[in-house]
C-alpha cells in the first residue's frame, strides 16, 4: 500500500503548489533511479493509462497483448531508469520507451503470418450488433486502424492521435522524416478506402 504522498519525494524548495506535473515525475524518477521501489509505483500510476493507450492503438487494440507489452514497458523502464539522463522530460522517455517496446514486438510477429488475423477483424466492421444496428463509427474507425499495415498504424497513431511530429516519429521509428508523411499519407488513404467500402 501506498503510504507516502507524491510530495514526500520532491526537495523542500519545489513541494508547493507550483510544483508541474514534470516537477514531480523528475523528483519521482530521481528516487525511482536510486532504487526505491515506491516512487517507480507512484510514476506507474501517474502513466500507466496513457502508456497502455498508445501501446493499445499501436498493436490494434489487442487488449491482453497492451497489457502484457505495459507491463514489458515499465520492467524496461525500471531496468533503464539508471541511465536515465534527465534530458527530456520523464513522461517523453517513457511514452518512447513503450512505443519502441510495442514496435519491437510488432517487427517479432511481422515474421510470422498474421494475414488471417488481419482479415478477421477487418469483417467485423460494419457489423450489426444484437439490437440490429450497425455499429459506431468510432468502433468501426478502431477497428479499421487495427487492420493497417504495422508502420503505417505507427505512424497515424502517432502522429494524429499522439499528436507526435514527424520528425519525433522518423526518429523512434528509425525512418526519414519524407518516409513518415508517406506512411501518414498511405495510412489515411487505406483508413478511408475501408471505411468507405463499409459504410
Amino acid at each position: 500500500m501506498l503510504t507516502a504522498t507524491v510530495t514526500d519525494w520532491l526537495p523542500t524548495a519545489t513541494a508547493t503548489d507550483a510544483s508541474t506535473p514534470a516537477d514531480v515525475d523528475a523528483a519521482l524518477a530521481r528516487s525511482a533511479a536510486a532504487g526505491d521501489c515506491t516512487a517507480f509505483e507512484a510514476l506507474y500510476r501517474r502513466h500507466a493509462g496513457r502508456v497502455h493507450g498508445v501501446i493499445a492503438r499501436l498493436v490494434g487494440h489487442d487488449r491482453a497483448r497492451a497489457e502484457d507489452l505495459t507491463q514489458d514497458a515499465f520492467v524496461r523502464a525500471w531496468q533503464a531508469l539508471p541511465a536515465y539522463r534527465f534530458e527530456s522530460a520523464f513522461s517523453t522517455w517513457l511514452h518512447r520507451l513503450a512505443v519502441n517496446t510495442a514496435l519491437m514486438d510488432m517487427r517479432a510477429r511481422r515474421s510470422r503470418v498474421q494475414a488471417d488475423a488481419g482479415e478477421e477483424a477487418f469483417e467485423a466492421i460494419g457489423a450489426t450488433d444484437s439490437a440490429g444496428h450497425v455499429a459506431a463509427l468510432s468502433m468501426d474507425l478502431e477497428r479499421a486502424v487495427a487492420t493497417l499495415p504495422p508502420r503505417a498504424r505507427a505512424v497515424l497513431v502517432l502522429y494524429d492521435v499522439e499528436g507526435w511530429k514527424h520528425e519525433e516519429i522518423a526518429e523512434a521509428l528509425g525512418m526519414a522524416v519524407g518516409s513518415s508523411k508517406a506512411q501518414l499519407h498511405r495510412a489515411r488513404g487505406l483508413l478511408r478506402e475501408r471505411l468507405e467500402g463499409h459504410a
